[in-house]
């Protein structure tokens, strides 16, 4: 289109009723083959597109709209998206190329890369028009979604006249309050969360839209006698070291990345859970350990404590930190080795039932003639029958306290 001309939309006869984008449907003074969309092609009307729907007969049904576009005359291939490089891509939203050419002479047969590989089809809309669809889960919360050309093409929303094979668009991510409201639901927190409207949780529109603005809701402790050390780490809406334990124990068991962190591929796994229905029957587990003598560890499980034993934490050179860790390493038999505060080094092979929460601590069973007082490096130590019991307890991600 030249630069200054006026912008029309010709149609195949002669219309009465014409919707331009999102204005209201406007009756016509008389039927017209060609409709001026009121726009001029200059500045940042160069280049542009709009949905129009149009009826011959005023008191006709408007059909589904189509997209029209225009582009600035030029000797190479123009490209315009919807939605435009750089902006927010709906999550389960449709993501459309429209070329200045057909997309058979602009690309041929072939068809853009997209990453991270999406499930969902390229389809053509138009003869210009190509769009990707993706399917029920959609492109992955918080996913940055990059589309590779087959050939090299102008953006035609940018000045200049630089090519450009790849664009990039950001999917939002979902909340933290609708990551702890699925993990109470799936069974992976100590607590409850009931909607205050029933949602449909088959649907992935409705998971999608409710992983963006939470429903209204309430969390309930699953036990009466929660341990107070346990209650007091919970902040609804926040991310704690009670949420942070959880997601890792969900990814673990999920074949997932165990980093704590909430990418796509953990919120593809937790709303494909919450539709199937997969929950978690295992209960819930925590560690508390006393370092005031006579020094202990203490496992509660699913609202009783089923074990409390005498326990060995870090001489004063070496003490065992004071706070809340999750478990990041899970070992039935393994070596721990390191170095003293001497400076002399340790190699004990053949340490049985350990589970690392902090660095280089971890509970295991170690042979002593006593238990009750500091003698470890910073580990908790146990005697063999105690170890035994609390090791099957303590997956990646169960949460252990250490306080005075």
């Amino acid at each position: 289109m030249k630069t200054d001309a006026p912008i029309t939309v010709a149609f195949d006869r002669p219309v009465s009723l014409v919707s331009l984008g999102k204005a209201r449907p406007r009756q016509l003074v008389s039927p017209r083959a060609v409709v001026s969309l009121g726009l001029v092609a200059r500045g940042a009307n160069r280049a542009g597109a709009i949905e129009v729907a149009a009826a011959a007969r005023s008191w006709e049904r408007l059909p589904a709209p189509a997209w029209v576009s225009w582009f600035p005359e030029q000797p190479y291939p123009q490209l315009m998206t919807e939605p435009r490089p750089g902006a927010t891509l709906a999550p389960g939203g449709q993501l459309m190329l429209i070329f200045s050419d057909s997309v058979a002479r602009v690309l041929g047969t072939r068809r853009p890369r997209l990453s991270p590989a999406t499930p969902g089809r390229w389809w053509l809309l138009d003869a210009h028009t190509l769009a990707f669809q993706p399917d029920r889960l959609g492109f992955g919360l918080g996913a940055n979604v990059r589309v590779v050309l087959p050939r090299a093409v102008h953006l035609a929303v940018q000045a200049g006249r630089k090519l450009t094979r790849a664009l990039r668009w950001q999917v939002p991510t979902g909340s933290t309050l609708r990551l702890q409201q699925l993990l109470a639901q799936l069974g992976w927190l100590p607590l409850r969360w009931q909607a205050v409207t029933p949602l449909v949780l088959t649907s992935p529109r409705v998971q999608l839209a409710a992983a963006l603005s939470p429903p209204p809701g309430r969390f309930t402790w699953r036990y009466a006698n929660t341990p107070t050390e346990l209650r007091a780490l919970w902040r609804t809406g926040r991310v704690s070291e009670i949420t942070r334990g959880a997601l890792m124990m969900f990814e673990d068991t999920h074949g997932l990345a165990v980093d704590g962190l909430l990418g796509p591929r953990v919120w593809r796994a937790l709303i494909g859970d919450a539709i199937a229905g997969k929950h978690r029957t295992s209960g819930y587990s925590y560690v508390y350990v006393h370092r005031d003598l006579p020094q202990s560890l203490n496992l509660w499980h699913n609202g009783r404590l089923i074990l409390s034993s005498p326990g060995n934490t870090g001489v004063p050179a070496a003490p065992t930190k004071l706070g809340t860790f999750p478990v990041f390493e899970h070992i039935l038999v393994g070596t721990m080795s390191g170095t003293n505060p001497d400076g002399s080094h340790y190699h004990d092979p053949g340490i049985r039932y350990i589970s690392y929460f902090h660095h280089g601590d971890a509970i295991h069973a170690f042979n002593r003639s006593s238990f009750g007082t500091p003698q470890s490096l910073g580990c908790v130590e146990l005697p063999l029958a105690a170890a035994a019991k609390v090791w099957p307890y303590t997956p990646i991600g169960t949460l252990v306290t250490i306080e005075n």
